[in-house]
């Protein structure tokens, strides 16, 4: 666990989960963007330059409440400026101090932290900042209020994994924590010496120290390697399937080319079958018509008398009405309709005239008309069910051949967009790479000058750029830390040339080196001493109490020699139910500190050599402040 802001993620993510933490820092290789306050400004350092850089009156934590987080049930912690340091036996829940601290400023979330019964972990912290000054400001411009130079963050987290947090008052997202904590505080866990070994940690750190001069150049990097990367896969995709998009361009012309050569018009599928059945049918069609005209008129060759057709029995129906119809007015409505039947049925047979003598025989224009059927029912099965889908496929296709005979053109352009690309990559990258090797000198042997100051005066880090043959999201350097343990010694990486204790060292050598760059109000770690006694335990003590002068600094730490340079020891205490009171933390005075140094090295609390021993660590401690 642990956070520290080596490199910038994105805002405005809440961030979920606890367990793990690091604020100010993104995963390797990930480009992220900050969120924007209202005012379209960005929480951070980098609203640094809007504010007027830091203010006169140092941020600092004042207190801590935590409840429901891990064994601790409820607990309050009075924070003071100087070197804060918090012990207490193995489970009584140092780390958990650690760990709310995290979640205060936006560190992920585990709800398997939350205490058990516990339906939520809350913490809240009260930070004392300049009412009016820039952190001040940044609250106010996300909503927040800051009041009688008092800040209030507050943070929970449910068992189901829910995260809620608040600022000045404000409900805000988790990842505007994370930002402002960039200008507030530092945090090392227990595991960041073993995340000190990736190599994405090392980049950031080299980055880090190199400041402003590599943002810049880093940005027009980063934006030249997103484009270079579009390109590429865009050219990638269309060279690698030119075969089948080839394919694909010669079924589509041998579709539209056969449509072409058929020239459909829209509808002629219906016209076609309709002529076709005419001219299938056309003496059936005739005979009809004669046959009908004939019962309608009569045949002409046939004698008057006793004539039979339509026509005629319509005529005697009149004459009959019609020689009685002025007797009554019905009869005589029925004498008009039947006039009206006659002239209605002589304009039919006039029409069935003509229709038989258009109707003729015709096995040439059937055959053609059969040919054309064919053809055209031949489209509607592989194009559409009818023209008009036909006639849609082939603009469809012909678009499509049109971009993909544009493919060419396209891969010769995307070529040529991509060589220059590489060519502004390489010329980036190269800037990138001058600026970190210069940095790289710099920060090596600051690194190890801290070094010699926490009993390691023999070390040196040196920090090697090397190329590492392709273009990445930061770069084309491979970063790596190395240290030789005494002078002659081959330049090893970390994980083989540093133990444990050392790599402790090393750590806190790197983070003493960004105070002094770029410092934060507050430094917080957890067991920063791990691996580490005798000697090099005091002089951990001893740069911790220096790096505290001008900075707050909480420390978790299991060694004595640590403890005696606090000027402010609280001692988180186990209660028999195994959970942290409010009363469990306290802050000891002197005889009580000589009782607890006592514990921390012989294991009783009135030891009487072990009080000795105390007495004698406290002393040295005092002396050595007090002459610096």
């Amino acid at each position: 666990m642990g956070f520290t802001p080596w490199s910038r993620p994105c805002a405005g993510v809440v961030i979920e989960n606890l367990g793990d933490f690091r604020v100010g820092s993104a995963p390797h290789g990930e480009v992220t963007e900050p969120c924007p306050t209202r005012s379209g400004e960005v929480p951070g350092r980098e609203a640094a330059r809007r504010y007027g850089g830091r203010d006169p009156v140092r941020p600092r934590v004042d207190e801590v409440r935590i409840k429901g987080l891990g064994v601790i049930d409820e607990a309050v912690l009075k924070l003071s400026s100087g070197l804060t340091v918090v012990t207490g036996e193995t489970g009584a829940g140092k780390t958990m101090v650690v760990t709310g601290l995290g979640l205060l400023f936006g560190g992920r979330a585990d709800p398997a932290r939350v205490r058990p019964g516990a339906d939520r972990a809350s913490v809240e912290g009260t930070l004392v900042v300049e009412s009016g000054g820039r952190v001040a400001q940044q609250v106010e411009d996300l909503g927040g209020t800051v009041e009688d130079g008092e800040l209030i963050i507050s943070r929970t987290v449910s068992t189901e994994g829910r995260s809620r947090a608040w600022l000045g008052g404000r409900s805000v997202p988790v990842g505007t924590l994370t930002y402002l904590a960039e200008d507030l505080v530092a945090v090392h866990g227990q595991m960041d010496q073993q995340r000190l070994l990736q190599p994405g940690r090392q980049r950031a750190a080299l980055d880090r120290y190199a400041g402003e001069e590599l943002v810049k150049p880093l940005r027009a990097y980063t934006q030249a390697y997103r484009r270079h990367k579009e390109v590429s896969d865009v050219l990638d995709e269309l060279t690698t399937r030119a075969r089948e998009r080839e394919q694909e361009a010669d079924r589509l012309r041998f579709g539209l080319e056969e449509i072409e050569k058929v020239d459909p018009k829209p509808g002629e599928e219906v016209e076609l079958k309709q002529e076709e059945e005419r001219l299938a049918h056309a003496d059936s069609l005739k005979s009809a018509a004669v046959s009908a005209h004939t019962a309608l008129l009569g045949d002409p060759m046939a004698s008057a008398q006793g004539a039979q057709d339509a026509i005629s029995l319509l005529g005697h129906a009149r004459s009959v009405v019609d020689a009685v119809r002025g007797f009554d007015t019905a009869l005589a409505g029925i004498g008009d309709r039947l006039a009206e039947a006659g002239y209605l049925v002589s304009d039919v047979a006039t029409e069935l005239a003509a229709y038989a003598e258009s109707v003729d025989s015709d096995p040439a224009r059937l055959a053609a008309v059969q040919e054309r059927r064919a053809l055209v029912t031949g489209l509607l099965r592989k194009y559409g069910e009818d023209t008009a889908a036909v006639l849609a496929w082939a603009a469809n296709a012909a678009a499509r051949v049109s971009e993909l005979e544009g493919d060419d053109d396209r891969i010769a352009e995307l070529t040529r967009e991509r060589e220059e690309l590489t060519a502004r990559l390489t010329e980036l990258a190269g800037d990138l790479t001058r600026i970190r090797t210069s940095a790289a000198e710099r920060f090596g042997a600051a690194v190890t000058a801290e070094l010699a100051a926490l009993a390691m005066p023999h070390a040196r880090v040196v920090v090697v750029v090397s190329p590492s043959g392709q273009f990445g999201t930061e770069g084309a350097d491979d970063i790596e830390l190395r240290m030789m343990s005494h002078p002659g010694a081959p330049a090893l990486p970390l994980n083989k040339g540093a133990s444990g204790g050392e790599l402790s060292r090393v750590m806190l050598a790197i983070e003493v080196v960004f105070a002094g760059a770029d410092p934060v109000p507050t430094f917080v770690f957890d067991e920063v001493d791990a691996g580490v006694g005798g000697k090099a335990a005091v002089e951990i003590g001893r740069r911790l109490a220096r790096l505290a002068r001008t900075a707050q600094v909480i420390v978790v730490t299991h060694l004595p020699q640590v403890a005696a340079f606090a000027d402010q020891h609280l001692v988180v205490e186990k209660a028999r139910d195994g959970s942290v009171v409010r009363s469990g933390v306290t802050a000891l005075d002197h005889e009580s500190r000589a009782r607890e140094l006592s514990r921390m090295l012989a294991g009783l609390e009135d030891s009487e050599l072990g009080r000795a021993h105390a007495e004698e660590l406290l002393s040295i401690a005092a002396a050595d402040k007090a002459a610096d």
